[in-house]
């Protein structure tokens, strides 16, 4: 007898957030790969035209089958929202996010299971910076994983314990942490792709938002009191954004000739411009997976963090680690990563070291085993 788990993939049919489109896609390949003998993977998705499911085959291929819903992408997730399954079915249900079936089943008699994902707590620790109805869903899919989910994965540990705080999930909680895309490299066109972006070589790059969480504006006061005169490239702006970290940057006492800023990348050219930074900066505290930080462990790229308990735990020894909010330590560690080749070879290898405890097929095997656990 064949068991099958199907993922929920409305991320990648019907994307609202990049990360989390990359990260579906990615643990979907990966669960296909590693499948233990008798057991498929399966997608489900939202309600979609024919072309839509034939692309997902295309770009997944080993996939069982392709189970629709009743409804469209944002009416399923008010539906799940309230508990209503809207032909979602049963059986074994794996959601890369909180986007899930969340009603009342039988494991015991009917080996039904549902397992969701909590990538960043910005709902609970930083409500402002959302819309009103993103923070009320993810508010609200917590509740029910808490009353129905066999299990919940939040991708560090100090995630763990602010979730424990925040439901009552009990042993429930899981830990495994996410990677950067497989094939996640500098590319060999990697000048050139760059040089079209308008990105200039030899950068501090940083990710982020004007958004206080983000903390670029400790990253931005660093910078000016490190006194060089490298440029500095933001990636990951929201569309619209650009105005106001051009502010940020200005207040800070960054000159506007040193600043590029750009929205979301595809992972080929955030690949490319990882390529050409000299050191990547991470000023942020939020309690998320910090997927930027990992692909800069995974390309080797020196790194400069802030020591929130998330990049303590997922850095360890792979990067520099500064107090919070520190800007003149924050300074000085920019200041020793640029101080010699040596310096920022000896970084780089540390982190390329460390980058390799994340990837795909790992969280995929522990995914196996987690729903054979239950």
């Amino acid at each position: 007898m064949t068991a099958t788990l199907r993922i929920v993939l409305d991320q990648v049919t019907s994307p609202t957030d990049p990360d989390l489109a990359v990260a579906s896609a990615q643990l979907a390949r990966a669960l296909i790969d590693t499948a233990p003998a008798g057991c498929e993977v399966a997608a489900l998705i939202p309600a979609a035209p024919a072309s839509d499911v034939e692309d997902l085959q295309h770009r997944l291929p080993g996939l069982s089958a392709v189970d629709r819903a009743a409804l469209p992408s944002r009416r399923l997730a008010a539906a799940w929202q309230v508990g209503v399954p809207a032909g979602a079915g049963g059986g074994l249900i794996h959601s890369p996010t909180l986007m899930a079936p969340l009603v009342r089943h039988d494991r015991a008699h009917d080996h039904d299971q549902t397992i969701v994902t909590l990538w960043d707590l910005d709902a609970w620790e930083h409500p402002g910076e959302h819309p009103r109805t993103s923070v009320a869903w993810q508010k609200g899919m917590l509740r029910r994983a808490a009353r129905y989910a066999d299990a919940v994965i939040v991708p560090t540990h100090a995630a763990a314990a602010r979730v424990g705080e925040l439901a009552n999930l009990g042993e429930r909680i899981r830990v495994m942490s996410g990677a950067a895309p497989a094939d996640f490299r500098v590319p060999a066109d990697e000048v050139g792709r760059r040089r079209e972006l308008g990105i200039p070589e030899g950068c501090l790059l940083v990710s982020g938002s004007a958004a206080p969480s983000t903390g670029l504006g400790v990253a931005f006061e660093a910078i000016a009191r490190h006194g060089g005169d490298l440029p500095i490239v933001v990636i990951d702006a929201p569309e619209g954004g650009e105005p106001a970290i051009a502010d940020l940057a200005a207040a800070a006492g960054v000159p506007e000739r040193r600043l590029h800023v750009r929205t979301a990348l595809a992972p080929v050219d955030r690949a490319a411009v990882f390529g050409g930074a000299v050191t990547f900066l991470a000023p942020s505290t939020r309690t998320h997976f910090p997927w930027r930080v990992v692909e800069a462990l995974r390309l080797g790229v020196p790194l400069v963090a802030a020591g929130s308990d998330v990049h303590r735990e997922v850095i360890v020894d792979g990067g520099v680690i500064v107090e919070p909010d520190d800007v003149d330590a924050f300074a000085a560690a920019i200041g020793a990563a640029l101080g010699s080749a040596e310096a920022a070879e000896r970084l780089g290898v540390l982190a390329a070291d460390r980058g390799r405890a994340f990837s795909w097929a790992g969280a995929a095997e522990r995914v196996w085993q987690l729903h054979a656990d239950l």
